[in-house]
């Protein structure tokens, strides 16, 4: 006699539980999916400004290091642009970036890569030093 009243009474609890837990396990779903698509968006809008940034700081430091250590950039600008000149005539560079000051011990050592830029991509050229005065090394 307990079994006939209390089935029905089981059945709905049951069904009714599902249901809720289904209806919670969607919309969890759902703010799951919603805050992993912002995420990516946020991620892709965001990495182009991000790697700017770091590359605009790269160069102040880099700038900030050879006038630190004495290095004339007023003079690597000008063995930089001799070389291009010497070497790719035809091709008109706009502004020399300074991206990579390897200061080794001794002076020797010692190199600076620059980046110029033209209608036909970027060129980094890379400077040895010799004694008080700087030569390209290699252009490319």
């Amino acid at each position: 006699m307990w079994r006939h009243v209390c089935e029905p009474r089981l059945k709905s609890l049951v069904s009714t539980l599902a249901i809720i837990l289904l209806v919670i396990g969607a919309v969890l779903a759902l703010l799951f999916c919603g805050g992993l698509l912002y995420t990516t968006r946020r991620r892709r809008r965001n990495q182009s400004s991000d790697t700017r940034h770091i590359a605009e700081a790269d160069r102040a430091l880099e700038r900030a290091r050879a006038a630190d250590r004495g290095w004339d950039r007023a003079r690597l600008d000008r063995v930089a642009q001799e070389g291009l000149a010497a070497q790719r005539p035809n091709v008109s560079y706009g502004e020399l970036q300074l991206v990579l000051v390897d200061d080794r011990p001794g002076v020797s050592e010692d190199r600076a890569h620059l980046l110029a830029t033209s209608d036909e991509g970027d060129t980094r050229i890379v400077l040895r030093r010799r004694g008080d005065d700087w030569e390209v090394e290699s252009l490319g």
